[in-house]
């Protein structure tokens, strides 16, 4: 039954009710209300995106929450691409227009996850895509109904105990085969049927066998105002562990056309001598980043001694150190930049390198910073023969992390 090769995974994210029952707030919807200081969507987002398995995200929203989401995309760290589509008059039309945007993406699977989940773990997500992995169309987590339940009369008293045995309360995400689920949900749409409750119960209804993997108590949906107040306790009082990394680099200066810093190309009577294009800056935050994780430095991950890296773009080697530190659980808080040179003049070009910075690290501008000086004529840098550059990378990683 396992599947011959490995398929690509998509989600959709919904994230366009109005949350009524966690009651008004001038925050708007609850999964716009803010908890451990950041949006409720955010914090899922951050699940998916740093979880390194998932192809592209669809978010859900209602028409009215634009700028409710764009801040707090502004907040994810790092900021993930998304496809954003409108919602319709239930969370089942939501669903579907969700599915049919991420199918224009060509992913196999499906995800499709409550943007009020903000708990989910690395560990959950893995064992949905094992299950469909193996073969299954259709996966459920799901964990098993503890409490005693009553069923109750029209006026409220009770009626009978219902047994628990092989109850369980479902959970998202729910993960399917992109094409089964849409056309599932196609076929609902198409029958007038608007009253399923989650997209586990249109599989059933499609004839869709739904397979049950071990959900998360963790996992847990923010109804209520009081489930809002527990999730922002909760991540309030997270420990964290924040790590600093120090990287310096230097090139040098030899006749040419220009010099390449930051990313950004300026003209110059020289240009940096190096086996890629020599960006000292991006070298120089390159291992600041690694040091946070203990993970080498630039030479250790590309060697000059390798063709491969012979003219290449540095910012190569400032992703891969960026997703080195994802893989950790990191995420990266700021990076500062300090170079040290007599020409070219850095500060026409400090707003594109800042801007450059951010998109390679995806982060906000406000956490990139470039700065310059010179050497007031002294040494090497003074005599304009290299061009030298500090870095320093702020991570924040989960506490415990080894």
């Amino acid at each position: 039954m396992q599947r011959e090769r490995e398929l690509s995974c998509g989600v959709v994210i919904v994230a366009a009710g109005r949350g009524e029952r966690a009651g008004a707030s001038t925050e708007g919807p609850k999964q716009y209300r803010r908890i451990g200081g950041r949006p409720v969507i955010a914090w899922t987002l951050d699940a998916f995106a740093t979880w390194g398995k998932a192809g592209p995200i669809v978010i859900v929203i209602h028409s009215d929450d634009e700028a409710l989401l764009e801040t707090a995309l502004a907040t994810c760290r790092p900021r993930p691409v998304v496809t954003i589509v409108p919602g319709g008059a239930t969370r089942q039309a939501s669903v579907l227009a969700g599915l049919k945007a991420l199918s224009e993406h060509g992913v196999d699977y499906a995800m499709i996850q409550d943007a009020v989940r903000p708990f989910i773990t690395p560990d959950l997500l893995d064992r949905c895509l094992e299950k469909l992995s193996a073969g299954f169309d259709a996966v459920l987590p799901t964990i098993p109904v503890t409490d005693t339940l009553k069923r109750a009369s029209a006026i409220g008293d009770v009626q009978e105990t219902v047994s628990r045995d092989r109850l369980f309360a479902a959970q998202t995400p729910q993960c399917f085969v992109l094409s089964k689920i849409l056309d599932a949900h196609e076929a609902a749409a198409s029958s007038g049927r608007s009253d399923f409750t989650d997209d586990a119960s249109i599989a059933e209804w499609a004839g869709i066998p739904v397979a049950l993997v071990e959900g998360s108590a963790d996992n847990v949906k923010l109804t209520t105002r009081q489930d809002l107040l527990m999730a922002d306790e909760k991540l309030s009082g997270r420990r964290i562990d924040v790590r600093t990394g120090n990287g310096y680099d230097v090139h040098q200066l030899v006749p040419g056309d220009g010099v390449t810093l930051c990313g950004i190309f300026m003209p110059h009577d020289q240009s940096l001598l190096g086996h890629s294009d020599a960006d000292v800056a991006l070298h120089a935050l390159t291992d600041a980043l690694l040091a946070t994780c203990g993970a080498g430095d630039i030479g250790d991950h590309f060697p000059p001694s390798d063709d491969r890296w012979k003219g290449a773009a540095s910012r190569i080697f400032l992703e891969h150190a960026a997703e080195i530190v994802r893989r950790h659980g990191g995420v990266v808080m700021n990076a500062d930049i300090s170079l040290i040179a007599e020409a070219p003049k850095i500060g026409p070009h400090r707003d594109a390198m800042r801007q450059a910075l951010s998109q390679m690290l995806g982060i906000s501008l406000d956490r990139c910073s470039v700065k310059a000086t010179t050497n007031e004529k002294i040494g090497f840098v003074g005599r304009r023969e290299g061009i030298a550059a500090i870095a320093t990378a702020t991570v924040s990683f989960p506490d415990g992390f080894r």
